[in-house]
């Protein structure tokens, strides 16, 4: 076997690969004497077909087959043992004339994108914004509204107000508005502070029970998405859809607000752990800023992926990827939805490219215990979410079994190396801290 490597430039080169039968004929034997023990042919015992036969039957697929296993391995070997850092993988190359009828040995040519080089060293001569959510007064309210609501009783009050949940028999109506025979007949609900259409509102606003209500479905639904889901229509015929309805309200539901005592705060801390309104907002204040901690990095890695990207402004072999990207694709992927995505993606890779300077250029590595601690940390989280505690060696049971999905094992590690690397960037650069309330982070017109 020979294999060599030739540069195009600086992002491109050709890896070629020669065979000779020394290679691969071994394995090629090999394989038809596993495929001959499994064979069946009409007038033969079963694993007792003569090996002619199955060479006759099989042989061109089978050593198809074990020349693309040679090759497959052989390539990975020559760039692992090469140190060639590459994007995407090896492609043959179309020009390739392969004869494995009449010829014993060939010489297969690949395309190789090459991971561009930069430098990159962080330090306090990069400056990157660090915004955190300003906690003030109002964001607290809102938070205790909520708070409120969630723990509030569950009423039917007589008359509808905008808080209220309507119950209601839904029936489609023709245009003198009679109810049409056969036609569109549902019982849902709706949340009346969800509605967008302000005359909507106040047609259901200060509705009693068993009052009947005529509305336009497009007063009522924002989308046809919403009017499919509501009205249990297909998608395309809520598209055309804009016929009257009669809304008739079957119940009236309210939760009314908790009051914020004793009582509030023991069921949310335990006994005796807040004791005030005072204390109560500021534990408030202390569980927001907790619970925005991620948001905060999230802005704050996009912002530093954002200026790095465009400063660095770093090279790939752009026609190599997209002509690789056409080929992996899973779905049939047109070439103006190429051009179209390929951007996206292109500034994806290059802020790989830069984590992956960051990971190797302050030598941060993750073991498996790390990862099993993560994962632990998920399942955990998991079963929080509906209020249970799991017992410690489910913990590490469910742990080792997500771990043990290639999938799921690359999810873990890659998120604790994302972690790493934010701590590399808070800690090595320059950070301009400024407080924003909640709508400028989050980008809020009011």
């Amino acid at each position: 076997m020979n294999i060599s490597k030739k540069d195009i430039n600086a992002l491109n080169a050709e890896l070629s690969i020669t065979l000779s039968p020394a290679d691969y004929e071994t394995k090629v034997e090999n394989a038809i004497k596993k495929v001959q023990k499994q064979a069946t042919l009409p007038g033969f015992r079963a694993g007792k077909v003569p090996v002619g036969l199955i060479k006759k039957q099989y042989g061109k697929g089978i050593l198809v087959e074990e020349v693309n296993k040679v090759l497959n391995s052989s390539l990975q070997s020559y760039i692992l043992e090469n140190n060639i850092e590459i994007l995407g993988n090896p492609m043959p190359k179309e020009d390739n004339v392969i004869d494995f009828e009449n010829q014993k040995e060939w010489t297969f040519n690949y395309e190789v994108g090459l991971s561009p080089q930069f430098e990159l060293a962080l330090d306090k001569s990069h400056t990157f914004e660090y915004n955190t959510v300003k906690i003030d007064d109002e964001l607290v309210d809102k938070y205790l509204k909520d708070v409120k609501r969630n723990y509030g009783k569950p009423s039917n009050p007589e008359v509808a107000t905008e808080v209220d949940v309507l119950y209601i028999d839904i029936v489609e109506l023709d245009a003198d508005n009679n109810i049409v025979a056969g036609g569109i007949f549902k019982s849902t609900s709706i949340g009346i502070d969800r509605l967008k259409n302000e005359a909507a509102k106040a047609k259901l606003v200060g509705a009693t029970k068993e009052s009947k209500i005529i509305i336009n479905a497009n007063e009522l639904y924002d989308s046809a998405v919403d009017k499919s889901i509501s009205l249990g229509i297909d998608k395309e015929m809520a598209e055309m859809f804009n016929s009257n309805l009669q809304l008739t309200v079957r119940n009236i539901a309210r939760m009314e607000e908790a009051e914020l005592n004793q009582e509030l705060f023991d069921r949310l801390y335990g006994a005796c752990v807040i004791n005030s309104e005072a204390e109560f907002r500021d534990k408030i204040k202390a569980e927001l800023a907790i619970m925005f901690t991620q948001d905060t990095d999230r802005k704050f890695v996009e912002g530093v992926e954002k200026t790095l990207v465009q400063k660095l402004n770093i090279a790939l072999p752009d026609d190599f990827l997209k002509r690789w990207l056409m080929a992996v694709n899973e779905k049939p992927l047109t070439k103006e939805q190429l051009e179209a995505e390929y951007p996206a993606y292109a500034t994806s890779m290059k802020w790989k490219l830069i984590e992956n300077k960051i990971i190797k250029g302050n030598n941060i590595t993750v073991g498996i215990d790390e990862a099993k601690a993560e994962a632990g940390n998920f399942v955990r989280s998991q079963y929080a979410r509906y209020g249970q505690s799991p017992d410690e060696t489910e913990v590490a049971k469910i742990a080792d079994s997500i771990l043990a999905k290639q999938e799921e094992a690359q999810k873990i590690f890659e998120g604790i190396y994302s972690k790493k690397v934010l701590d590399v960037l808070k800690t090595n650069c320059k950070l301009e801290t400024k407080e924003v309330s909640y709508n400028e982070f989050f980008g809020i017109s009011n």
